[in-house]
């Protein structure tokens, strides 16, 4: 099981795409993985073939567990099969060629100390594959971090499998077309998502693609007391998260409430320009909390346990509810983006998390959070840390409600926020301060575009 994104520290495997005597060669999609994050294709780093299968689908097995071993036709693979079950130490995978859609904008580099790419190791048996990988980003209480490209590799023609994408097969799967009725345009002759979007746009595609049935929703079982449900990667995540959070984390709270007249006015006007232009509240807040951190360099922060890591760039995550939980896409040095480009890649990251499209380096290295509840009907609430962070800052809706100003009640639009702070890097007047620059930017947001 190899870790596959860099918080990854066990995957469940979801189908297996080789069978036991099949020819492997270096490259070939072996099985789909679920991560804590996506669902990542674990791809084949020698060539020989499939001599034995020991994990079965649907086993979450903890990063390092031997799930199968390639070899050649006569090898004695019975010393690797009876050590089966045990995770190895981890060792390094060679890197794979670049996702279908890349990541924009700047790659962060591991700090000094930490290896952006680590080194092979010796194999465990000749010719035999075991396949190992960079160990998980550190939480909080730990001396560094590194962010690690990992993406999905296309697997070589052989005959009986096209080459295709996650997100191809995917779609596909769900609108009925078949994979080798498509021509690929990706690279080395590969299917991705644009060919299968031009298929479908075929008479022959829309036929198979209507008869298809749709994928089942996720739903609890109304028959019986209870019912069971096996927790998936990113619940357990989520859960492990939260437990390092809530309890080690010294958290107080700070809330406060900020006029948003002049942030809707702006939208207003913004919209009439037409939809390219449209922005929302929490874009302009995430440029506020932005502008607001470059200011206040002591809360873009983290806990390393014996230190504390001050952040000279800005990278803004804004939580995602997905079908199986939450997800913190990252807009990256956020302070020097303007509100129309946070818009932009606001909402493109936030369909690739609901399409368990994001890759690694998308929802890792953030340096702040931001939650909003505001869509929901929530006025106000309060947001649980993201170790080793050290604050997020908790949206609520906008409510038209009376307001005194100048002595007089007026009905004003309105928007409470809480800040969640860690006592150990932000005290309190620190946070205060912090809080009131975010609301004076987002109270007067002329400051956010000049």
């Amino acid at each position: 099981m190899e870790a596959l994104s860099p918080t990854m520290e066990e995957g469940r495997l979801v189908k297996w795409l080789k069978n036991e005597g099949d020819a492997v060669k270096t490259g070939d999609v072996l099985a789909e993985v679920e991560t804590d994050k996506a669902v990542m294709e674990l791809v084949a780093r020698s060539d020989g073939v499939m001599r034995k299968r020991i994990a079965n689908e649907g086993d979450s097995s903890p990063v390092g567990t031997l799930l199968a071993v390639i070899g050649t036709a006569d090898e004695n693979i019975d010393a690797l099969v009876a050590g089966a079950g045990k995770p190895a130490a981890p060792a390094a995978a060679p890197a794979a060629p670049a996702v279908e859609e890349p990541v924009k904008g700047e790659a962060i580099a591991p700090p000094p100390g930490i290896a952006g790419a680590p080194a092979a190791t010796e194999p465990v048996a000749p010719r035999a594959q075991v396949t190992m990988v960079q160990p998980p980003l550190p939480a909080a209480g730990s001396s560094g971090f590194g962010v690690v490209s990992h993406s999905a590799a296309s697997a070589p023609s052989d005959g009986k499998r096209a080459k295709s994408s996650p997100l191809a097969r995917r779609i596909a799967s769900e609108r009925g077309i078949e994979l080798s009725q498509v021509r690929g345009s990706g690279p080395g002759g590969r299917i991705i998502k644009k060919d299968i979007e031009s298929a479908v746009k075929a008479p022959a595609a829309s036929t198979r693609a209507a008869a298809a049935p749709k994928k089942a929703p996720r739903f609890i079982s109304r028959e019986g007391d209870y019912q069971d449900i096996p927790n998936t990667m990113i619940r357990k995540t989520i859960a492990k998260r939260l437990a390092e959070s809530i309890g080690p984390v010294p958290t107080y709270y700070l809330t406060a409430e900020f006029d948003a007249g002049r942030a809707a006015d702006m939208r207003a006007q913004l919209k009439e320009l037409g939809d390219d232009y449209k922005v929302s509240f929490n874009d302009i807040v995430i440029k506020a909390v932005a502008n607001a951190l470059s200011e206040h360099p002591e809360v873009n922060a983290w806990w390393m346990g014996d230190g504390i890591r001050y952040f000279n760039r800005v990278h803004v995550a804004m939580a995602v509810a997905i079908p199986d939980g939450l997800i913190t896409p990252v807009i990256f040095d956020a302070d020097k983006k303007g509100i129309g480009q946070i818009s932009a890649e606001a909402r493109d990251l936030a369909a690739k998390a609901k399409d368990r499209k994001l890759t690694p380096e998308q929802y890792t290295g953030s340096t702040f959070s931001v939650s909003n509840l505001g869509m929901l009907g929530i006025t106000e609430f309060t947001a649980i840390i993201n170790p080793p962070e050290a604050g997020i800052l908790a949206i609520g809706g906008v409510e038209a409600k009376p307001v005194v100003i100048d002595g007089k009640i007026e009905i004003r639009q309105r928007m409470r926020v809480t800040m969640s702070c860690d006592h150990r890097v932000i005290d309190g007047a620190t946070g205060a301060k912090f809080l009131q620059t975010v609301k004076r930017n987002f109270e007067n947001p002329l400051l956010l575009v000049i």
